[in-house]
């Protein structure tokens, strides 16, 4: 992927590049902007606050990328179907099963690590990687959201708060919509939290289903800036009644 490309190499203090200068869609990597620096708790914070994220694979350097456009999802145009809504009433109801948030981090991620991806072989969730977003787990900037069924975590998704900022990273499922109960779940979150917009990084057929948009670049960018600036949630716990921004809103069908 890189050979031939001209693009600024890091050092773990240097200041990333501005994101319009990431390589566009003439490119083999459109939306690739660095490459190198290390992934330590301060680095990473300022790299999310920018729009920028981390994605490579094993035995590649960091590779930092700033698409454009932005596939997020407005938590105001989740599309809750039919089926995902009687899924939800049906997992609500029934003893044992609950939502939790930050109670398996790590292992969630290990999860994601393992979970196949849509176009994709490998995974780019490396054990270094791994290593720092616990540490940022750690500092109270990435959580976990996660599906339980009688004490078993059964999917889950993990992300980055800024603010009123959020962003997707991973979702792993182990049985049938665990996954998009753990999203379900955000979404009613984020609207009780007035957090409006979840970044989805990259397009997925899966993510536009469920409601996601593309987004052109200063638009997200000016969003982050504001949104970021925000106070955000007091406490990341899930409380049950949260459910009714999803479930009981003229939006959805």
């Amino acid at each position: 992927m890189l050979a031939g490309m001209q693009l600024p190499w890091l050092a773990d203090d240097s200041p990333f590049p501005p994101t319009a200068l990431a390589l566009d869609d003439s490119t083999d990597a459109p939306g690739l902007l660095a490459v190198g620096g290390g992934l330590s708790v301060a680095r990473l914070r300022s790299a999310y606050a920018q729009g920028i994220f981390p994605w490579y694979s094993e035995g590649q350097p960091v590779l930092w990328w700033s698409p454009d456009p932005r596939m997020t999802l407005r938590v105001s145009e989740f599309k809750l179907s039919r089926s995902l809504r009687k899924t939800l009433r049906h997992f609500i109801a029934t003893p044992g099963c609950e939502v939790r948030m930050d109670g398996a981090f790590e292992t969630v991620m290990q999860a994601c690590a393992h979970a196949p991806r849509e176009g994709q072989s490998g995974t780019w969730i490396l054990p270094e990687m791994i290593d720092a977003y616990v540490q940022l787990h750690q500092a109270g900037v990435a959580h976990s959201v996660e599906t339980w069924v009688g004490g078993e975590l059964l999917g889950g998704l993990y992300l980055i708060n800024l603010g009123r900022m959020v962003f997707g990273e991973s979702m792993f499922s182990h049985r049938t919509d665990a996954s998009k109960i753990a999203l379900a779940a955000l979404v009613a979150f984020c609207r009780a939290n007035a957090i409006e917009l979840i970044d989805c990084q990259q397009h997925t057929a899966h993510l536009a289903s469920l409601g996601a948009k593309t987004l052109p670049r200063p638009q997200f960018e000016a969003h982050l800036a504001y949104a970021a600036g925000q106070p955000g949630p007091a406490r990341w716990t899930y409380d049950a009644r949260q459910w009714d921004h999803i479930l009981h809103t003229a939006s959805n069908p």
